[in-house]
């Protein structure tokens, strides 16, 4: 039998980016998706493909993530952000690492939609060298993983403010668990460069990693 697979999409206060996901999620043929939306967010949704469930978490990208795993009992969890758009081998390379059921944390190619500036080019190139060489994927890459990782490396750590996705890279790290780049593409939005400007938000994200690379990497530090 296949190993089962479920999807876990959080969604900040007012963000209605998913419904541009959603509807892609159907071809991934999950158990089923979870749209973990914060509470107090209590916008009118009109109707979702059958198999998503919407649940609220306290606000919080790791807390939002936590409580969408916790509600599911599937082989395989698939973490997405809402913001996030597939392609047809996107779902292919998904499938084919689900299918091989390797104890081990998968990513995606980070693409860019064309919503911001066109310098973005080399922040896909930037994140293709993070992850590659450095080792570094993170949330926007689409993280795919067993249950069994899942658990073993404690979800999501909810205490680390940003960066909870860089926090699990490093605990994956420390046991040993590898990274498996599956060379094909998630897209995500460039909008708040666009918003804030490319340099600084280019400057800020590069700071922001140094800054969890040097924390995360030593274990004691995290608290």
């Amino acid at each position: 039998m296949s190993p089962s697979l479920a999807i876990v999409v959080p969604a900040g206060p007012g963000d209605r980016a998913w419904e541009g996901l959603l509807p892609q999620l159907a071809a991934a043929r999950p158990r089923e998706v979870m749209l973990v939306l914060a509470q107090g967010d209590d916008e009118v949704m009109g109707a979702l493909p059958a198999n998503v469930t919407v649940i609220r978490s306290a606000a919080g990208r790791a807390r939002q993530l936590n409580a969408g795993a916790a509600r599911m009992n599937a082989d395989w969890l698939w973490f997405l952000h809402a913001d996030s758009r597939i392609v047809a081998s996107t779902l292919d390379a998904l499938h084919r690492f689900v299918e091989a059921d390797e104890t081990a944390i998968g990513y995606f190619d980070l693409r860019f939609l064309h919503d911001g500036p066109r310098l973005m080019f080399l922040n896909a190139l930037g994140a293709h060298m993070r992850s590659r060489l450095l080792g570094l994927p993170f949330g926007d890459q689409g993280l795919l993983m067993p249950r069994r990782v899942y658990d073993a490396i404690g979800g999501f750590d909810e205490h680390v403010g940003a960066g909870e996705d860089h926090a699990a890279i490093w605990a994956a790290r420390a046991l040993d668990i590898p990274l498996r780049a599956l060379r094909a593409p998630v897209y995500t939005s460039a909008r708040k460069y666009a918003q804030r400007g490319w340099w600084a938000t280019t400057r800020d994200h590069v700071r922001a990693t140094a800054q969890q690379a040097r924390r995360f990497s030593r274990p004691e530090q995290v608290s």
